[in-house]
């Protein structure tokens, strides 16, 4: 069973930056591509980034590309979201997601197709 343990929410004054970590038990990354997304209280989960078991990145049309970097280290089964130039409107919960195959595996097109969840961190942009 995969499980995903996300870490480093908190509070960040705007302007600030945020790396994020997910670390993953019960996969293998080499054949996982893991994506990051956040929601706000009543509002739809959007998609932040995805990376590939390829290790090609997707940072689809969020309103926080250009300000987010996504990379993994599959020797510590950790995918990291650094964020950069937060502002309060980043403010959520973020969380990570992972889909495995038994092939190298691109990233998914829908948020549906990621297979496990982790139970999300908390980023709070305030000063």
């Amino acid at each position: 069973q995969v499980q995903l343990v996300e870490s480093g929410g908190g509070l960040v004054q705007p302007g600030g930056s945020l790396r994020l970590s997910c670390v993953a038990s019960g996969l293998t990354m080499r054949y996982s591509a893991s994506g990051w997304f956040r929601q706000v209280p009543g509002k739809e989960r959007e998609g932040v980034a995805c990376i590939s078991s390829a290790d090609v990145t997707d940072y689809r049309e969020s309103a926080m590309k250009g300000r987010v970097t996504i990379s993994r280290d599959a020797a510590k089964s950790t995918v990291y979201l650094q964020m950069d130039n937060l502002q309060p409107e980043d403010a959520a919960v973020y969380y990570c997601a992972t889909i495995e195959d038994r092939l190298p595996i691109p990233c998914p097109v829908l948020e549906h197709e990621f297979e496990a969840w982790g139970q999300g961190t908390q980023v709070t942009v305030s000063s």
